[in-house]
C-alpha cells in the first residue's frame, strides 16, 4: 500500500471517528467531486436517492436557512471571511428537520489554478441545537416568571404602602415618611407643616345614605387633597376612617393655613349624586394645622399638635380651619379630651 493510500485511510478513519462527512466542489467546473453521502445516509436516504437529487441539494435545506447559507458562501468567495461556516436544517426522509453545520475553505491558493477546490466537512449538531433551544425556552420561561414575580412584588409593595380604598399612602407609610421629613427639616432648619383633615358628621352620611356612599365621600375628599398638593413633594395619607393627613415639606404655617382654607372650600363646594333620582349629598371638612417647632420635635408630636388644632376646629363649629397654638388654654384642654368628641 502506497503512502497516498495510507494517508487516505488515515483521513477516512479520522473523519469517521469525529463524525465528519467530507465534501469537495470544483469551483471552475461546478462538479461535486466528493459527495456528502454519509450525511444523507443519516437522514434516511439511499445512495440512489441522493444521486437522483444531487443537482438539487438545496431542496433538502430548510427555506428559512437558504439565504444564510448563500450569504456565508458568498462572503468566503469574496475573501471577506477566512473560512466558510454555517448552521442549517436538512430535511430527513421521515419529514423531520435535522440541524447540521458546515465548515469549509477554498484551497489551492498557491497552485496553478488557485481557488479551484472548495473543501469542507458537514457534521450533525442536532442534539446541541435542541439543547440550546430547550435552554432558550427555559430562560424565556424564567424571564417571564421573574417579570411576573416583579410585577406581583410591586403590587404587594403598593398594597402594603397604600390605602386600598383611596390609593393614598397608609398610616405606616406616612409615619415613616413623616419621621424622615422631620429630621430633614430640623437638620437644615427648613419649614415643615402638617394638616389633619376630618370629614364632618361622617356618621350621618353612612347612616342616611349607606356605606357605599360613605366610601364615595371619602374618595372625593382624598382626590381633592391629592389634586391640590404638590406631586412628588407633599404627601397625602389616610389615617383610617374619615381622617386624612397632608404632610407639607418646605411649607410655612402661613402657606399651610392658606392651603387648608383652599381644601376646606373645595370640599364644601363638592356634591355627589347618590341615586338615580338625582339626590345629592353635600359634606364638609374641619382641618387642624400644625407647624414644626423651631426647637424640633418628633413626627408623632407634630401629628398630636395637628390633632389638637383639629379638635378646636370641631369645637368651633366644624367646616373651619384652626392652627395649633401651644399657648391656647382650649388646646391644653383638648389634649386631655377623648377623641370621641370629633365628628
Amino acid at each position: 500500500m502506497g503512502e497516498i493510500d495510507l494517508n487516505k485511510e488515515r483521513l477516512e478513519l479520522a473523519l469517521e471517528a469525529a463524525g465528519l462527512d467530507l465534501w469537495e466542489n470544483n469551483l471552475l467546473t461546478g462538479e461535486v467531486t466528493r459527495k456528502a453521502l454519509k450525511t444523507f445516509s443519516e437522514l434516511g436516504y439511499s445512495d440512489e436517492e441522493v444521486l437522483h437529487h444531487l443537482d438539487h441539494l438545496f431542496e433538502f435545506v430548510h427555506p428559512d436557512d437558504l439565504a444564510m447559507i448563500q450569504s456565508a458562501v458568498g462572503e468566503h468567495m469574496a475573501g471577506r471571511t477566512p473560512e466558510y461556516r454555517c448552521e442549517f436544517r436538512l430535511l430527513a426522509k421521515d419529514g423531520r428537520w435535522v440541524w447540521y453545520a458546515n465548515y469549509g475553505r477554498i484551497m489551492d491558493v498557491h497552485s496553478a489554478t488557485p481557488g479551484q477546490r472548495f473543501i469542507g466537512v458537514t457534521f450533525n449538531i442536532d442534539h446541541r441545537k435542541r439543547r440550546e433551544d430547550e435552554i432558550d425556552q427555559i430562560n424565556r420561561q424564567l424571564a417571564e416568571q421573574n417579570a411576573l414575580l416583579q410585577s406581583l412584588n410591586s403590587a404587594l409593595e403598593l398594597l402594603a404602602a397604600n390605602d386600598s380604598l383611596t390609593g393614598l399612602a397608609n398610616r405606616r407609610t406616612l409615619m415613616d415618611l413623616g419621621a424622615k421629613e422631620c429630621k430633614r427639616a430640623e437638620r437644615f432648619q427648613h419649614p415643615l407643616s402638617v394638616l389633619m383633615v376630618d370629614i364632618d358628621s361622617f356618621k350621618n352620611v353612612n347612616d342616611n345614605w349607606g356605606h357605599l356612599v360613605g366610601d364615595r365621600v371619602i374618595c372625593a375628599v382624598a382626590d381633592i387633597c391629592r389634586l391640590r398638593t404638590r406631586s412628588g413633594v407633599d404627601a397625602v395619607a389616610r389615617l383610617g376612617g374619615e381622617e386624612f393627613v397632608v404632610l407639607l415639606p418646605e411649607t410655612s404655617v402661613v402657606h399651610a393655613q392658606a392651603l387648608a382654607e383652599a381644601l376646606r372650600e373645595a370640599v364644601a363646594q363638592q356634591e355627589l349624586v347618590v341615586n338615580d333620582d338625582g339626590e345629592r349629598v353635600a359634606f364638609t371638612v374641619s382641618i387642624g394645622v400644625a407647624p414644626l417647632g423651631a426647637d424640633g420635635q418628633s413626627f408623632e408630636q407634630l401629628l398630636n399638635n395637628a390633632d389638637k388644632a383639629l379638635y378646636k376646629a370641631k369645637q368651633t363649629g366644624r367646616n373651619n380651619v384652626q392652627c395649633f397654638d401651644p399657648a391656647s388654654p382650649r388646646l391644653r384642654l383638648a389634649a386631655n379630651s377623648a377623641d370621641g368628641a370629633k365628628g
